[in-house]
């Protein structure tokens, strides 16, 4: 994995990501788990994610990691090819019975979004467009009906994004995921109101008509996203993308527009939490995991002390130490050794000293053939 880079001077959301199938692993790369992938955004100043569904099963699994994690909030959908796939694989039952589970699985109180959906004429040759536009369509309505935001996958169909919006309507609050267009596109988009999120893309060397477009969007009108594990900024390759590469994103854009990057990090809509609000409402924001808490803890009243034994919460806490497998690491009363083992982990060599001979009675069982007390 890429190197941890310097916090971000201010916390930020990333609008849109994949920490599903970032954790199942991709391009020959081992997967990184749901909780260390989120204390790795967190160690870089990455306070909260929209996890994003591209079908029924990922949608679930959204909802799913949403009520898990507080700093998780969902969007679901159909991606604008899987509408056609399933219709030419499976038939149209099928695929009415997908779009009916989207449906429900969007009244969700943990689901801010309809998305992604939209049309993609790279991936879905002309036979298939008639179904992804009514997939798209179908969407749209769900979007408005709910009040939810509708984020829009748009690849090589610019003109039909905008005619199929004009047509439908749109809902409320749209957003343009990893935008993609020119300047002309951005100026068509934000006159309509609608939010541009921009990824990794906007760091290679030959999107300069795209950092153009950055440029004349309004600032209260971007979003940053990672899209992890896909599209990585420069100089990373794609498979090695995760949330921690957003502080990379933002420099660029920084630099492009001009601003400090502490400007870009505290102001765009996408990235703080009361923009997000206006995007995706009140569920999402750095803090909210605080407002509910998932910490994992045993209280014994014989030992008078609270232990720490939620692995999501020691991953993260091993995470934000950047503890690797060169360093040596002293632990002073680790309790009942939950944080020890997150430590070992990372292939860390831990030291674990503990005076109370109880608790070292229990250490022993899970480390077997260690000294006594360590």
């Amino acid at each position: 994995y890429p190197p941890l880079p310097d916090p971000l001077p201010s916390p930020v959301i990333d609008s849109h990501c994949h920490l599903d199938i970032g954790a199942a692993g991709r391009d020959g790369e081992r997967g990184l788990a749901v909780d260390t992938a989120l204390a790795a955004g967190e160690a870089v100043g990455v306070d909260a994610v929209i996890q994003v569904g591209v079908d029924v099963a990922s949608s679930r699994e959204a909802v799913r990691i949403a009520h898990d994690w507080a700093q998780v909030v969902a969007a679901v959908a159909l991606h604008p090819n899987e509408a056609p796939r399933i219709d030419a694989e499976h038939g149209r039952p099928n695929l009415q019975a997908a779009w009916q589970d989207i449906a429900e699985l969007a009244t969700d109180d943990r689901v801010v979004a309809i998305g992604e959906t939209g049309m993609d004429f790279f991936r879905t040759d002309p036979p298939g467009r008639a179904v992804q536009e009514e997939s798209f369509r179908r969407h749209i309505d769900l979007a408005k009906h709910l009040d939810k935001t509708l984020v829009i996958h748009d690849r090589d169909a610019h003109a039909d994004i905008l005619r199929i919006m004009d047509d439908e309507g749109a809902p409320r609050r749209v957003v343009m995921h990893c935008f993609s267009g020119d300047a002309a596109f951005a100026e068509a988009v934000t006159q309509r109101g609608w939010f541009c999120s921009f990824a990794g893309v906007v760091t290679f060397k030959n999107a300069g008509s795209l950092r153009e477009a950055l440029a004349v969007v309004p600032r209260d009108r971007i979003l940053v996203e990672t899209d992890a594990p896909f599209l990585a900024p420069m100089p990373y390759p794609r498979s090695a993308q995760r949330l921690l590469l957003d502080p990379e994103t933002n420099g660029v854009m920084a630099e492009h527009l001009r601003a400090d990057l502490d400007e870009v990090s505290l102001r765009p809509c996408g990235t703080t939490p009361s923009s997000v609000r206006r995007v995706h409402g009140g569920l999402v924001g750095p803090g909210a995991h605080r407002t509910r808490p998932r910490v994992g803890s045993a209280a014994d009243s014989g030992w008078r002390r609270d232990f720490v034994i939620d692995p999501g919460t020691v991953r993260r806490i091993a995470a934000l130490a950047r503890v690797g497998s060169d360093d040596l690491v002293l632990e002073v009363g680790p309790g009942l050794g939950s944080l020890a083992l997150a430590l070992l982990e990372t292939g860390a060599a831990v030291e674990a000293v503990e005076i109370d001979p109880r608790l070292a009675a229990r250490l022993r069982r899970p480390w077997p053939g260690r000294r006594p007390g360590r």
